[in-house]
């Protein structure tokens, strides 16, 4: 294990998990702090958050990225540092544009560099995912999204601190100069070897991953499980600040406790699912943490039922975000393991899009019962939502646990 872990390629992991988690707030929570600054009404901020529908449409041009390898630095390292040079250009060009240049061609930009940053993903998950061997999985996800998330969390509250500093032109410069950097970092990380060659067409490109998806057998079972395994955890979210601020917590006190909380365990868990990960297997992990996922759900409950009591509130966040991030950890080893290094690029893209699912489709369900059956009732339910899920899971564990042994994705 301890071999595992100090892994060079855990570091090379790590980087690009940062590089991966850089640009996303800075067309979302970030944005919209510095559209707020500018006078935009909240409506021209709901809008402009439909900048995010890229990373959920990501599987439509992965194939591309399957068939076509760039001329430098390999199939996977070409384009990424491709994609983050254009996001470095992208983020001096929203800098030098601002609000005040006029919302419509700010919307124009935004939406580049979210496809700029979906495309990134797709070849970093790709790329970890042909690189790292079964036993590697495990801890490859933990330092993934410890990277993702620190530079997420610097992406907008340091930016936030720094905005109130130097201004905002100045501080999404300063996140073009860290994309840069990433850039440099980005050449030293290895190209994972070609097991497989590419694609000879795109039509190949699509319609053999899809194939050799579907040619396993129980895969539309094993798919069931994908989706249904953080359907609790997504209902129970979908509508988090309403629901705290229902219960009476202020804007500030949400703002300054679940962002630090929710950094801390998310980190926490990472760590610590990665690690169980390599004792438990995947099949126990995914049973394990998805249970505690759900019962975390509980802890909502709680919160609802005592009132404005911050030092509850926290608990429940801490313990909801650190089983989540274990499950979270568990989840990208399933849908590695689901992945051909062939098609690593589309399989990744296409199945991480149909896990979350849940979280783009329950918000309407989420609202309705809650204001009928209220908050306390409302995370009882999410509970047993989690449950099928798991149920499924264990109903699978047989063809899962072949997934783990898969060296060749």
């Amino acid at each position: 294990m301890k071999s595992v872990v100090a892994s060079p390629r855990m570091l090379a992991v790590l980087v690009l998990g940062l590089a991966s988690g850089l640009p996303y707030n800075l067309t979302d929570a970030t944005l919209q702090a510095w559209l707020k600054d500018s006078g935009a009404s909240n409506t021209t901020i709901g809008l402009l958050s439909l900048v995010g529908l890229a990373y959920t449409l990501k599987p439509l041009w992965a194939p591309l990225l399957d068939r076509y390898t760039p001329p430098f630095l390999g199939r996977r390292r070409g384009w990424i540092v491709i994609f983050q040079l254009a996001l470095a250009l992208a983020l001096v060009w929203m800098a030098d544009h601002g609000p005040e240049g006029g919302l419509v061609a700010l919307a124009v930009i935004a939406v580049a560099v979210a496809a700029l940053s979906a495309s990134q993903d797709i070849v970093i998950d790709a790329w970890r995912t042909d690189l790292v061997n079964a036993n590697e999985r495990g801890p490859a996800a933990t330092a993934a999204n410890l990277g993702y998330r620190a530079a997420a969390w610097f992406a907008f509250s340091g930016a936030l601190i720094l905005a109130d500093q130097v201004g905002w032109r100045a501080t999404y410069l300063v996140m073009a100069c860290c994309m840069a950097a990433l850039v440099v970092a980005t050449i030293f990380v290895p190209e994972p070897p070609l097991r497989a060659p590419p694609p000879r067409t795109l039509l190949e490109a699509v319609r053999d991953p899809l194939a050799q998806l579907m040619g396993n057998p129980g895969m539309l079972t094993l798919l069931a499980a994908l989706v249904l395994y953080k359907v609790g955890d997504a209902f129970a979210l979908k509508l988090f600040t309403p629901f705290l601020m229902d219960v009476g917590f202020s804007k500030t006190e949400i703002g300054a406790v679940t962002k630090t909380v929710m950094l801390v365990a998310n980190l926490a868990g990472s760590v610590l699912g990665g690690l169980l990960m390599v004792r438990l297997g995947l099949v126990r992990a995914l049973l394990i943490f998805g249970s505690l996922q759900a019962l975390a759900n509980l802890g909502y409950s709680v919160v609802a039922a005592v009132g404005h009591d911050l030092s509850v509130m926290a608990i429940a966040v801490f313990l909801d975000n650190f089983v989540g991030a274990m499950g979270n950890t568990a989840l990208v080893v399933f849908i590695m393991g689901l992945c051909d290094v062939r098609f690593s690029a589309f399989q990744y893209a296409l199945l991480s899009a149909i896990a979350v699912l849940p979280r783009n489709l329950l918000g309407a369900p989420a609202g309705y019962l809650s204001d009928h059956i209220g908050w306390s009732a409302f995370f009882v339910v999410t509970f047993f939502t989690a449950l099928p899920g798991l149920a499924m899971v264990w109903w699978q564990r047989a063809r899962i646990a072949t997934l783990e042994q898969r060296d060749d994705g």
